[in-house]
């Protein structure tokens, strides 16, 4: 028997003008009757760093005492809790750590206190204790998404990619207590002194995946026509197809479909906001959507489109700001975050600050289901991915930095087994699930912030 299928380079690219589609994998990108498993060709690991401000219910000694975030049972087969309900139909993916704790987000002298807000979203994928000044002489440390890239992610379009959801500012000023704001506005840092901003437009990240070597006039003129970017490469799609098997002609048909499907989404918020400028964020970019689910989702969706066609590697998404008075309509909860946060243990808000933690973990799912409904080599998406989700602080009542509310969720290519829960002892350093983590991405490192250790995942 003979193999004719045609063999394509994984960094194959449909061009045309102002746009560079990359592909997402494709079984003509390996050569006939070669296995994927232990070859040059099987993906590597994608990694994710999400973070929520405030903290969580759980983290509280009443909400740990009732089991809000962490489960009751250890190991495998744990038995699931209020908050981290949404996870249960992705149980065998998910790897739960309770009980770490973020020491260099602390105060360590009396005129720096006040500013653990400030110092959280600093602390949390850097594990360094931010410098205290209002000036340019900033210092912090380099977070764990910034490692990974320049280990593995120097070979793709985008090293990176850093969103937000939530009007981070720009990443200059004071915001108090002796802190520049750079340390609040972003969770990602190439260097100790080399902040990286975070993205809220959807258009400008979209763009960036996908608008390579447009103009601003080109994109002007394409959305002014009502015309998608898939039409400027319509015939190399055609060409392609001819090429591929029955299998790759439907993925690739499927992952058009969702690149033109988030580029309708996109089109309708900025048609909306052209018309009434956003009626909750009047101030935001027009591509913003004004409910945060609707947006959340939308950054979740470029960040698959990203994994899927190896754009990039590693993605960090703020989706929430320090000191946010957000209310979140849909939740069920109408007290503003911050205050809720504020919660001062009371059972009956301490119950309802549960119920907004459970609400944000939820949209969490909503990722963690496309990434697993996303094919990709011998496997999905998040059977290749490392998804970390968590808070840099504890209880937000009174502004602590202990037992801090994190989960894993992916096999990160058969380095996590998922379906666990690890229980740390007390006073354990998030820093060395951070150097664990680290070690099961393929990078070497004898330690990592304050770690002194590693954590059995």
């Amino acid at each position: 028997m003979y193999i004719t299928r045609k063999h394509i380079s994984r960094r194959t690219a449909l061009r045309g003008v102002g746009v560079t589609l990359a592909l997402p994998w494709l079984e003509a990108m390996m050569p006939a009757q070669t296995p994927i498993r232990g070859s040059v060709a099987q993906p590597r690991t994608r990694f994710a760093a999400l973070e929520m401000v405030h903290g969580s219910a759980g983290s509280t000694a009443e909400g740990t005492r009732l089991h809000y975030w962490s489960p009751t049972t250890v190991g495998r087969n744990f038995e699931t809790t209020p908050i981290l309900r949404a996870l249960e139909p992705y149980r065998d993916y998910v790897t739960v750590v309770s009980h770490t704790d973020i020491a260099p987000a602390t105060a360590r002298v009396d005129a720096e206190a006040g500013a653990d807000h400030t110092r959280s979203s600093a602390a949390f994928l850097t594990s360094a204790h931010a410098r205290m000044t209002e000036g340019a002489d900033i210092f912090n440390g380099v977070s764990i998404d910034q490692v990974y890239a320049e280990a593995f992610g120097q070979d793709t379009p985008l090293p990176s990619m850093q969103v937000c959801v939530e009007d981070v500012g720009s990443l200059t000023g004071a915001c108090g207590y002796g802190y520049s704001c750079v340390y609040a506005n972003t969770i990602s840092w190439g260097s100790p002194t080399t902040p990286l901003p975070m993205e809220r437009d959807p258009r400008v990240v979209f763009e960036r995946l996908f608008g390579d070597g447009a103009t601003p006039a080109q994109r002007l003129d394409r959305r002014r026509a009502n015309a998608s970017i898939l039409d400027a490469i319509l015939g190399k799609v055609s060409d392609l197809q001819r090429d591929l098997g029955a299998v790759d002609r439907a993925r690739l048909d499927d992952y058009l479909e969702d690149v033109r499907e988030i580029e309708r989404r996109i089109e309708l918020v900025e048609s909306q906001n052209s018309t009434r400028r956003g009626i909750d964020l009047p101030e935001a970019p027009v591509g913003v959507p004004d409910a945060w689910v609707d947006h959340v989702r939308m950054m979740f969706d470029l960040q698959v489109l990203a994994f899927t066609t190896d754009v990039t590697r590693v993605s960090t998404f703020k989706m929430g700001r320090d000191v946010s008075s957000r209310v979140y309509a849909d939740s069920g909860v109408d007290t503003p975050f911050h205050s809720l946060s504020h919660h001062g243990n009371r059972p009956q808000q301490l119950a309802e600050f549960a119920k907004l933690n459970e609400y944000h973990v939820d949209q969490v799912s909503y990722f963690i289901d496309r990434l697993k409904n996303t094919p990709d080599g011998d496997g999905n998406l998040l059977d290749h991915s490392m998804v970390l989700y968590g808070s840099p602080m504890g209880d937000g009542s009174v502004h602590n930095h202990l037992r801090v509310p994190l989960f894993l969720a992916g096999h990160a290519n058969g380095q996590l087994k998922g379906n666990t829960h690890v229980l740390c002892a007390d006073g354990t350093p998030m820093a060395n699930l951070l150097l664990t983590m680290l070690h099961k991405l393929g990078v070497r490192a004898d330690a990592f912030g304050d770690s002194t250790g590693e954590v059995a995942i």
